[in-house]
C-alpha cells in the first residue's frame, strides 16, 4: 500500500511538472532559445493563483489569470530579444531577475502565501486516485491542444524558425513575432503548472522556481534520449514520459536516504552528462544551400504545409 501511495504521488507531481517540460521543450528544442525566465514565470503563476485564491477568486479563474501572467512575461522576454536586440540568454536572465521582485509585490511583499484556509481545486478532493485523475486529465488536455497547435500554420512556423530563420523570412513572415508567440506559449504553460502546483502543495513561495529550468531540461533530455528514435511517439509524449522517469528516479534517490538538499546538484550532474554525451540532441540541422537551388527536405515540407 505504501508503494502504491508513493507511485501515485510521483505520478501526480510528474503530471503537474509535465506542463513545464512541454514549455521547456518549445523554447529549447523547437525555437533553440535558452529561456531562463522559466525560473521566474513558474513562481509567478503560483503567486498570482495564491493571491487570487486568498482574495476569494474562483480557483479555475486564478489558474487562467496565472497562465496569462506567464504568457505576458514570455512576451517581455521576446520583446527584449527581438526589439531591443539583447541576446536570448541575457533576455531570459533579466526577466527572471525582475520577476523575483514582481512575485514579492504580487504577494504583498511576503515570500510565502499559505492556502490551507482557502478553497481550491484540491482542497475538497477525497480518494486515493482523485487528485491524480484531475492533474492527469489536465495534462492530457493541454498535451492534445499543443499537438493540435503544432499542426497549424503558426506551429509549422515555430519549427521553421528554430531550424532556419531564413526560410520563414523568405515566406514573408515576421520571424520575430513567431519567436514571441513561442515564448508566450512556453511561459504560459510553465505559469499554469506553477499555479496548479501552488494549489496542490497548499502554498506559494517566491523561491519555488529555483532550478525549474534545469529540471525541465533533464526531463526533456531523458524523454528524447529514450524515445527520440521512435518517430511515431510525439515530442510532447516524450517530454511527459521523461518527466515521469525523472520523478521516479528522484523518489528512488530519496528512498535511499539521499540528502534532499543535493537533488538540484544531482539533476545538474545528470544534465551535464547527458548534454556532453548526447549533444547532438540539441544541434539543429541547418539547411545546406547548393547554388541557391537545393533546400533541406524538412524545410521544404514545412514550406508546403504553411503555403497550403
Amino acid at each position: 500500500m505504501d508503494i502504491l501511495k508513493i507511485a501515485i504521488n510521483v505520478l501526480e507531481q510528474a503530471s503537474l511538472f509535465g506542463l513545464v517540460a512541454m514549455g521547456v521543450f518549445i523554447t529549447y528544442k523547437i525555437l533553440d532559445f535558452p529561456d531562463l525566465s522559466v525560473d521566474g514565470t513558474y513562481p509567478l503563476g503560483a503567486c498570482i493563483s495564491a493571491v487570487l485564491l486568498v482574495n476569494g477568486v474562483n480557483a479555475w479563474v486564478s489558474i487562467i489569470v496565472a497562465t496569462i501572467g506567464g504568457a505576458i512575461a514570455g512576451a517581455i522576454t521576446g520583446f527584449l530579444h527581438v526589439k531591443l536586440k539583447i541576446s536570448n540568454l541575457m533576455s531570459g536572465i533579466l526577466v527572471m531577475i525582475g520577476l523575483y521582485s514582481v512575485n514579492l509585490l504580487v504577494m504583498g511583499n511576503k515570500s510565502n502565501t499559505p492556502l490551507f484556509q482557502t478553497t481550491h481545486i484540491f482542497s475538497e478532493v477525497s480518494g486515493l486516485f482523485t487528485t491524480l485523475l484531475i492533474v492527469a486529465v489536465l495534462l492530457i488536455i493541454f498535451k492534445i491542444l499543443l499537438d493540435i497547435f503544432m499542426k497549424t500554420k503558426v506551429g509549422f512556423l515555430l519549427f521553421a524558425v528554430g531550424d532556419n530563420e531564413q526560410v520563414v523570412t523568405s515566406l514573408g513572415v515576421n520571424k520575430n513575432n513567431i519567436k514571441i508567440i513561442g515564448l508566450m506559449l512556453s511561459n504560459g504553460l510553465v505559469a499554469l503548472s506553477g499555479g496548479l502546483t501552488a494549489q496542490y502543495n497548499g502554498y506559494a513561495d517566491v523561491g519555488m522556481g529555483t532550478g525549474v529550468v534545469v529540471k525541465g531540461l533533464a526531463c526533456v533530455i531523458i524523454g528524447t534520449s529514450l524515445l527520440g528514435r521512435f518517430r511515431r511517439v510525439k515530442s510532447t509524449t516524450q517530454a511527459i514520459i521523461g518527466t515521469v522517469i525523472y520523478y521516479f528516479a528522484i523518489s528512488v534517490a530519496l528512498k535511499m536516504k539521499l540528502n534532499p538538499n543535493l537533488l538540484n546538484l544531482l539533476t545538474a550532474g545528470v544534465l551535464v552528462i547527458a548534454l556532453s554525451t548526447q549533444n547532438e540532441l540539441f544541434k539543429k540541422k541547418k539547411t545546406e544551400v547548393k547554388g541557391g537551388a537545393e533546400e533541406n527536405a524538412e524545410d521544404q515540407a514545412a514550406i508546403e504545409s504553411i503555403q497550403s
